[in-house]
């Protein structure tokens, strides 16, 4: 690293159900805000990077955003990599604005399933329609069982990370669902696709979410106020569908923090405070595992008695995470991390000053990792 690159801003629409709003306005205005919020003009973006609507695609989409947004970026493009494509881009936007290619780099992502499609999450992934397996749940529930049988994880263990982000989401003014959970209430909801329960399962959310990048110079030189540094990134991937992995229990997380943490000089007793992917409350339990902090097959006992949650020994997902905030993939646990080492969350945790970040997509077949710090 010849310097280290910073997120300067942040921004975000309102979350849940947005009716006539399209993925471009979404965009554009979370867009506006963290430009804003970085206290720079958008004249001085040079490089757009896009995650693309997951509910409708569009040819050209990041040009078409570009136009709408009224600047001529040098260096940009949307990316797919389901919901690891958030922290991939802001690794990729690093990687630009340190090889000079772009100075002030924007990453967005806008969709609205709640309102348009959700057609792309209750289809089949890949050949499962050969094994009856249709809609998003269906893989993450096979996962979920068989890490419950060579474990022995529990229903009640699940439930624990159920409860610390809707704990936490119900505590964040701008949570979608703002509704705290027992563990008998999470007992007693009802089947999805067995063992996931209904609160074992993100929301569907309109929304959209923006960062703003640049480099650590180029932040003092504009007076960006609140610069929160990337130390480490890293990607993992698999190639293969849920039916045909020989293994089920681990993933490609252990690859991509690895890299992060080296890239950041860290290990996972440095870091004060975590945002991981939820999607379903088995990924952030197997992320914990995969990510160092217990070993593997342990993450059931890890995220008991409240250890999770705000107050205990690593507080995840401080404004709800997708199973409470937004379940809109990504960027938004991004946010929380750069508000955690600004200070200014809304449930802070005193003195954090490292954060690891996860987004994953597909059916655990992608992960990208990010670390923040100051």
């Amino acid at each position: 690293m010849q310097e280290r690159v910073v997120i300067a801003g942040v921004g975000h629409t309102d979350f849940g159900k947005l009716e006539g709003r399209s993925t471009i306005s979404m965009n554009v205005e979370a867009v506006r805000k963290a430009l804003e919020d970085a206290g720079v003009e958008k004249s001085s973006v040079d490089g757009l990077f896009v995650k693309f609507p997951t509910s409708s695609w569009e040819m050209m989409y990041g040009q078409k955003l570009a136009e709408s947004l009224g600047i001529v970026p040098r260096i940009g493009g949307v990316w797919d990599q389901g919901g690891a494509a958030n922290s991939s881009m802001i690794g990729y936007a690093y990687m630009a604005i340190e090889a000079g290619q772009c100075e002030v780099a924007v990453v967005c992502f806008a969709d609205n399933p709640k309102t348009g499609s959700r057609s792309a999450y209750e289809k089949a992934w890949g050949d499962d329609d050969v094994y009856g397996w249709f809609g998003t749940p269906s893989g993450y529930a096979m996962i979920a069982r068989r890490h419950m049988q060579e474990f022995g994880t529990k229903s009640s263990q699940l439930g624990a990370i159920a409860v610390a982000c809707r704990r936490h989401g119900a505590a964040n003014p701008k949570a979608q669902l703002r509704k705290p959970l027992t563990i008998e209430e999470y007992q007693a909801s009802r089947l999805i696709v067995a063992p996931l329960k209904r609160d074992d399962c993100c929301l569907v959310s309109d929304g959209g979410a923006a960062v703003v990048l640049m480099s650590a110079s180029k932040a003092k030189e504009l007076g960006v106020k609140k610069p929160v540094a990337v130390l480490g990134f890293g990607q993992g991937q698999t190639s293969w569908e849920v039916a045909q992995r020989p293994v089920l229990t681990s993933t490609a997380a252990a690859v991509s923090a690895q890299t992060a943490f080296k890239m950041a000089g860290l290990k996972p007793k440095d870091i004060d405070v975590a945002q991981l992917y939820d999607c379903f409350s088995i990924v952030p339990l197997m992320t914990l595992e995969d990510y160092g902090f217990c070993k593997k097959g342990e993450g059931g006992h890890f995220v008991e008695a409240g250890r999770v949650e705000i107050g205990g020994e690593l507080p995840i997902n401080t404004a709800g995470g997708l199973l409470s905030e937004t379940g809109m993939p990504g960027m938004q646990l991004v946010i929380e991390g750069v508000r955690q080492m600004r200070g200014e969350a809304n449930l802070q945790v005193p003195g954090a000053k490292k954060c690891i970040i996860s987004n994953q997509g597909g059916i655990m077949h992608t992960h990208s990792t990010l670390i923040l710090g100051q």
